[in-house]
């Protein structure tokens, strides 16, 4: 297998060696993932090579109804990772019939072993008492992480044990930084920058919160939830299938930051509910959400393209 350099959409160049490469290896069927040029680009290089190929659509953003009929023209099937994708795709004119829902797995084992929580809490200098609340993704406007923070200091007047670590790199780093200091946060809030070894210690966090605004299905709560952590989220996209409110974590409406606040009140009182939460999360994760369950609905998809 050999890498092939895409510098994006317009990379023609790509297209050219993407069509060679599949000409020369022959697979049975060429598998697309959006975005930064492979499905457009891969689309138009299977059909080039006269090779069957399906796509999959992993965010929610809108386009153009011409943009998304040129997009997934070529494709046998699209492969949307969430039912909030799919309604996307098909509010934009891509057939129903076209249309495949697979979502996207966690290692659910993994994230199943308890890691060294102890370890941890000496990591980021937290105290045995301290209810650990935690955001992971990147620092951008879409992620919510200003509700986030307004949420915090209403809680702090509230609980006074709780830390809130917030994991994640982007442009919005010093002014979220700023807020947090604004809003007499900095004893209560660390921000860890990204961390490659997060998947370890994610099972360390008492409540998971994930305030973001649109979400393709939100994979960061779907580890929070096989590592039995219960998970707070914004309703919004496909974050509405990731977390079963109520059962698993609790969803809340968008941008309302008292509705936030209540949520986040109602799971840092209560030990109990956050441990019962997180084991059924666990389970709907091992259940719906594990590598064996996509992958056999990616075998499903292939077959009826090779089928006809």
């Amino acid at each position: 297998m050999r890498g092939l350099f895409c510098a994006g959409d317009l990379d023609l160049p790509f297209a050219y060696r993407l069509t060679q490469y599949i000409s020369e290896s022959k697979p049975d069927i060429v598998h697309c993932h959006s975005r930064r040029g492979a499905d457009v680009l891969g689309g138009l290089a299977a059909s080039f090579a006269d090779v069957p190929a399906v796509v999959s659509r992993r965010v929610d953003n809108t386009e153009m109804r011409l943009i998304a009929a040129l997009r997934y023209r070529p494709f046998k099937k699209v492969i949307a990772i969430s039912a909030a994708i799919a309604a996307v795709l098909l509010d934009h004119g891509v057939e129903e019939e076209r249309l495949e829902v697979i979502r996207s797995a966690v290692d659910a084992e993994y994230f199943a072993v308890q890691p060294d929580c102890p370890a941890f809490r000496r990591e980021f200098d937290l105290d045995d008492d301290v209810v650990v609340i935690a955001a992971a993704g990147q620092l951008i406007p879409r992620k919510g992480h200003r509700y986030l923070l307004e949420a915090i200091a209403k809680l702090r007047d509230r609980h006074h044990s709780i830390r809130a670590l917030i994991f994640g790199e982007g442009y919005l780093a010093n002014q979220l930084r700023a807020q947090a200091t604004s809003l007499d946060l900095d004893d209560v809030v660390q921000f860890e920058g990204f961390r490659d070894d997060l998947d370890d210690f994610v099972g360390c966090f008492d409540v998971f919160v994930h305030p973001a605004l649109g979400e393709g299905l939100g994979v960061a709560t779907l580890k929070a939830q096989a590592a039995g952590v219960p998970v707070i989220a914004f309703a919004s996209g496909g974050l509405k299938e990731a977390v079963a409110d109520g059962k698993t974590g609790l969803l809340v409406r968008p941008e309302d930051v008292e509705d936030l606040v209540d949520s986040m009140d109602r799971l840092v009182s209560d030990a109990a509910w956050r441990e019962k939460l997180g084991q059924a999360g666990k389970e709907r994760m091992q259940k719906e959400f594990s590598i064996a369950t996509m992958a056999d609905r990616h075998i499903e998809v292939y077959e009826s393209v090779l089928n006809g």
